[in-house]
C-alpha cells in the first residue's frame, strides 16, 4: 500500500465571514498524480496555497510527508515544488541565468542546461523568458518546481491557454516527473487532461469535496446511474485529428 504523502484533516478557510473551504479532508499518495478540480471560486487554489505554506489556515490539520504545517513550515517549503507564475522572472536574465538565480535561493547547486534539457528547452539556454511561446514558457515554469529536488510539486492549470500539440507534450512531461518519484498535485479546467494524468481527482464545489476517487470509477459511477450522452460517442474527438494531422512533435514559435 502506498504511503501518504500528503493528509488533509478538517481544513477551513474564512475570509472575514465568507467560509472559502468548509472542513475539507483528503489524503494524496505518495508517486501518484492527485487532481483537485472545480470550478471558479470552489475553494481549490485557497486549499493548495495553504498546503504550500503560501496563506494561512483558519482550522484543520495538514501534514507533507510527515511534517506539522503549524510546526514546521520551513521544513515543508524545502521538500516541495511550486510553478511560479509569469510574474516571478526577472525579464533582463536568460533560462541559464533564471536558473542559477533560483538554486542560489535554494542553497543548491543546479546544472542549469541539464534541467533545461529535461524539459526540451536547451536549445533557449540564451533566451529570455518573455521569448518564449506559451509552451516553452509553461515547460520552464515546471522546470523551475524541480531545481530544489522536491518530493512534491503543485502545478496550477499548467496547460492553459496552450495548443494541443504544447498541451499534449506538456502531459508527457508530467507523466515523466511521476516516473522518477515525484508527487503531483495538479489542478485543470480540462477534463480531458484530468482523465489522462490523475491517479485520482477530488471535486470541490463551494468549498466542500462532492466526489473522491479515481476517474474511472467515477464515470463507472455516473454510468451505473443510467446517465448517457445526448451525442454519439466516438472512438477520436476533434482534438485527436489534429494532432494526427499535424503531428504531435513540438513546433515551436
Amino acid at each position: 500500500m502506498s504511503k501518504v504523502i500528503i493528509s488533509v484533516n478538517n481544513l477551513v478557510k474564512h475570509y472575514g465571514q465568507f467560509e472559502a473551504v468548509k472542513g475539507i479532508s483528503f489524503d494524496v499518495l505518495e508517486g501518484e498524480i492527485f487532481g483537485l478540480l472545480g470550478p471558479n471560486g470552489a475553494g481549490k487554489s485557497t486549499t493548495l496555497e495553504i498546503i504550500e505554506t503560501l496563506r494561512d489556515k483558519t482550522a484543520g490539520q495538514i501534514t507533507v510527508d510527515g511534517l506539522d504545517l503549524d510546526r514546521q513550515p520551513n521544513e515543508i517549503k524545502k521538500i516541495i515544488g511550486v510553478q511560479l507564475q509569469t510574474s516571478g522572472f526577472y525579464p533582463g536574465l536568460n533560462l541559464m541565468e533564471l536558473i542559477d538565480l533560483f538554486a542560489g535561493l535554494y542553497n543548491r547547486t543546479v546544472d542549469a542546461r541539464e534541467l533545461l534539457k529535461s524539459v526540451n528547452l536547451e536549445d533557449k539556454a540564451k533566451n529570455k523568458y518573455k521569448e518564449l511561446s506559451g509552451g516553452q514558457k509553461q515547460r520552464f515554469s515546471i522546470a523551475t518546481t524541480l531545481i530544489n529536488q522536491p518530493r512534491i510539486i503543485f502545478l496550477d492549470e499548467p496547460t492553459t491557454g496552450l495548443d494541443p500539440q504544447a498541451r499534449r507534450n506538456l502531459w508527457d512531461l508530467i507523466l515523466h516527473i511521476r516516473q522518477q518519484g515525484t508527487t503531483v498535485i495538479i489542478t485543470t479546467h480540462y477534463m480531458d487532461e484530468a482523465e489522462i494524468l490523475c491517479d485520482r481527482i477530488a471535486i470541490i464545489d463551494s468549498g466542500k469535496i462532492i466526489a473522491l476517487d479515481t476517474p474511472d470509477k467515477l464515470i463507472d459511477d455516473l454510468v451505473a446511474t443510467g446517465f448517457e450522452r445526448p451525442k454519439e460517442v466516438k472512438k477520436a474527438n476533434l482534438e485527436d485529428v489534429f494532432i494526427n494531422l499535424t503531428g504531435h512533435k513540438l513546433r515551436e514559435g
